[in-house]
């Protein structure tokens, strides 16, 4: 008897499953199809809606070239300064060559972190597939970059002239491994930080069901909602900044 209450109750108690929401599936076709490198699926649709974003705010939005200009392009203004003097204070004079990529890079990030909090939106950059990509791309290009226009003087970047003779060698396999290990965290922070705020949403709207727990578990949601507000907005400067952090070692590995 108490066995089968106990099932009874397994039966109907509170079950959810806060990662079901960064699962990828098939846009078209039954649920359960298998995922290939060719399927359209939730993850590339809302990638291609982020991308779409870019091309409205930067090329509609600001199409008028008004002296008074609209809403969206006061937007595109404002976010195209900001990202401006990022690069221009991180890198200098030589880094504003490579402003397109960053800027696309910072808004792509951008747009998908909040398109990602919308009811029902799925986030790609909450997958580290997609944030591993763009770190490797940011990775490979500023690897090239600096020997491409320092030739193997690039290798100074890990060479500490400042630090005594004896521990250079050590600094030097110190500066090497981390300066490997920087597509592994850069992805990571932005997948980690989305996928930890989302899950957390997910679990106090499962408490929301019991009818004790409800007010406390609305409450819960609008602050760590909010606070994923911030987040999204944060964890894109941050990818951002530090690409043109890596960006100024390339163009300038002795300083």
């Amino acid at each position: 008897m108490a066995t089968e209450t106990v099932a009874a109750e397994g039966e109907s108690g509170l079950v959810f499953h806060p990662f079901d929401q960064f699962e990828i599936k098939p846009l078209f076709g039954e649920i359960g199809d298998p995922v290939s490198w060719y399927t359209i699926s939730n993850a590339t649709f809302w990638m291609a809606l982020a991308a779409l974003c870019v091309v409205l705010l930067l090329v509609v939005g600001t199409r008028g070239r008004a002296v008074i200009p609209s809403r969206v392009q006061s937007a595109a203004e404002l976010v195209y300064g900001f990202v401006y003097k990022m690069v221009e204070d991180v890198t200098g004079k030589e880094g504003l060559k490579y402003f397109p990529w960053i800027m696309t890079l910072f808004l792509f990030i951008l747009f998908s972190n909040y398109l990602g909090l919308l009811p029902l939106a799925f986030t790609p950059t909450s997958h580290i597939a997609v944030t591993a990509v763009l770190a490797l791309g940011v990775f490979i290009g500023v690897t090239v970059l600096g020997f491409v226009k320092n030739g193997m003087a690039f290798l100074g970047l890990f060479w500490m002239k400042e630090a005594p003779l004896f521990l250079r060698p050590v600094i030097a396999i110190i500066e090497v491994i981390s300066y490997f290990v920087r597509p592994v965290s850069h992805s990571i922070r932005l997948a980690g930080n989305l996928v930890a705020g989302h899950a957390m949403i997910k679990v106090f709207a499962g408490f929301a069901a019991i009818a004790a727990l409800s007010p406390l578990s609305v409450v819960a949601i609008t602050a760590i909602y909010g606070l994923e507000v911030l987040v999204a907005g944060i964890q894109a400067y941050v990818f951002t900044i530090l690409t043109c952090i890596y960006l100024k070692d390339a163009l300038h590995p002795s300083h």
